[in-house]
């Protein structure tokens, strides 16, 4: 997997994170530099951890499986990218308005970034199926989360909850696209 391909993914499993975070600015006062509110850096700051977390955990409890399923390690990582993008757009065809409060209390918080994250999870059991090297990748997925997620709270504070959907229908195909790029390079 290269460096493009793990970007790519970055942004995908980083669009739960970025409709979240555009529910939260769409709930803050409006500010006149969205950049002055440092409730966008702390909405990034626990998306980005928890995004950059839970894939590092999904890498190592999938190393402990990976001599059973080596073999078909290809279709694993097929049907895991597909049913997470599936999921994704799924989630969001059915999108109900999120609960808008702009707490950013620990309690909110951490419950927010775990649920905006599970994805990560299962796409870090399949990076160790692919062999990367998962500080690299799950650092570049923190950061891009870190970042979408600051947008998203601007984007939200100033245009509302116009753009959240179509981001997790975007990120959720991204991802089957992978699936399915993953699948035929190692049946090519």
């Amino acid at each position: 997997m290269n460096i493009t391909e793990i970007i790519i993914i970055a942004i995908g499993v980083s669009m739960d994170a970025f409709a979240v975070a555009i529910c939260k600015g769409l709930s803050m006062p409006k500010k006149p530099v969205p950049f002055g509110n440092k409730k966008a850096i702390i909405i990034g700051l626990y998306f980005g951890f928890f995004q950059a977390l839970m894939p590092t955990i999904g890498y190592f409890l999938g190393i402990k499986f990976q001599a059973v399923v080596e073999s078909v390690d290809h279709w694993f990582a097929f049907i895991l990218l597909c049913g997470i993008g599936a999921n994704m757009i799924s989630e969001a065809l059915k999108y109900e308005e999120e609960n808008l409060n702009d707490k950013t209390d620990l309690k909110t918080m951490v419950g927010l970034s775990i649920a905006t994250s599970i994805d990560a999870l299962a796409i870090g059991v399949t990076f160790a199926f692919l062999k990367i090297n998962i500080l690299i990748t799950a650092s570049l997925i923190g950061i891009i989360t870190f970042i979408i997620s600051i947008i998203g709270v601007i984007i939200g504070n100033i245009f509302g909850n116009k753009y959240g959907k179509k981001a997790e229908i975007l990120g959720g195909v991204t991802l089957i696209l992978i699936g399915i790029k993953t699948l035929i390079s190692h049946l090519i």
